[in-house]
């Protein structure tokens, strides 16, 4: 165990944790929504420092990020524990789990470190499962890594207080924010948690205040927040608070964990949302989960000629010259150089 940052007593042995939007009142001996925050002699603590259950070479583009250096490799690693229980959660075994999860193993940011440059990794991802209840490993690990001219990359629901988002944001260049629904509803009975809106101050915060590069992915669901309104209206916000120039992926939901009983996302649902966010002014628009569909790539939005052509992970064709279009010299919004060189596949 090691004492978790940010937390407040509030006498006779309860401390609330001040970590994310729930704020979780903790009794002595118990946890929070997370699983892996825990209150013990009225301190609190996190139980996840330095355990990994998840390390893997990884194309940028799987986070995804398809304007961050792409072509590049990222050493992602994960946890346990997460501060929401949707319902149709792809890591479920490790976000829904906590310490006692039988394949963990120790690690120290010198060791993560280490590994990324060992492979020539240009960024360390934290992803998986919920980054920002590892907060300290994390804080701790991007720190060292800025420092050895790493990128550090979140991939997170952004369901974090920006107090700490505050302290972590100085070591974050990338990050995919998870934008479950424009409804209320949807997260309080699909994510158990009351509201959206901290999720999306948060990518505010980072996009205005920290110029961090932030790209969205809003996973369709058939029936749950597949709405043309809500779809709109999601839209309207991005181009309003973000910016028309930032990347949004409409994904394909499979059939997973408690959400058995609903069919796949239809291709023509994601080929409408893909149509509603460009008429609402976005100006990069991704499909995913779809491989092979031209909506992965990336076409110019003032002379519409194919720029980034690319199968799942794989970039196939690359016609940016110095941050412009080949053909007309717009401007693209790419961060980092396009990396050719193929990653080395490792897994624990």
């Amino acid at each position: 165990m090691r004492e978790a940052m940010y937390w407040k007593p509030l006498g006779d042995g309860r401390v609330r944790c001040e970590l994310c939007p729930l704020r979780c009142i903790i009794d002595e001996g118990k946890r929070g929504s997370c699983k892996i925050r825990i209150n013990k002699g009225g301190k609190l603590y996190t139980l996840n420092y330095g355990k990994v259950s998840s390390i893997a070479l990884d194309p940028i583009e799987k986070k995804p990020l398809f304007h961050f250096w792409p072509g590049s490799c990222a050493l992602s690693i994960g946890t346990v524990g997460c501060n929401m229980h949707c319902k149709h959660c792809q890591n479920w075994e490790i976000s829904q789990a906590d310490e006692s999860f039988p394949y963990l193993q120790d690690a120290t940011p010198e060791a993560i470190v280490s590994l990324a440059k060992h492979y020539e990794c240009e960024s360390i991802a934290y992803t998986y499962n919920e980054p920002t209840i590892w907060y300290e490993f994390v804080l701790d690990t991007a720190k060292l890594a800025r420092k050895e001219g790493l990128n550090n990359i979140l991939v997170t629901n952004g369901y974090i207080n920006e107090e700490p988002f505050r302290e972590l944001a100085p070591y974050i260049d990338a990050m995919n924010i998870d934008i479950k629904a424009f409804d209320d509803k949807f997260y309080m009975k699909i994510a158990s948690v009351p509201s959206g809106e901290p999720s999306r101050r948060i990518a505010e915060i980072a996009k205005k205040e920290f110029k961090i590069h932030v790209e969205l992915t809003y996973l369709i669901i058939p029936t749950l927040n597949d709405k043309e309104e809500e779809i709109r209206e999601f839209a309207r916000w991005v181009v309003e608070n973000l910016g028309d120039d930032t990347p949004v992926h409409f994904s394909r939901f499979f059939p997973h964990y408690k959400l058995l009983n609903l069919p796949p996302t239809p291709i023509e649902t994601l080929e409408k949302a893909y149509k509603i966010a460009k008429e609402e002014g976005l100006k990069f628009v991704y499909l995913g989960n779809v491989p092979g569909h031209p909506g992965e790539n990336t076409y110019c939005p003032s002379c519409g000629k194919l720029l980034i052509e690319r199968w799942g992970f794989d970039i196939i064709r690359y016609d940016i010259v110095d941050g412009k279009c080949k053909y007309c010299g717009e401007k693209i919004p790419i961060v980092g150089k396009y990396q050719k060189k193929k990653y080395r596949g490792m897994w624990w």
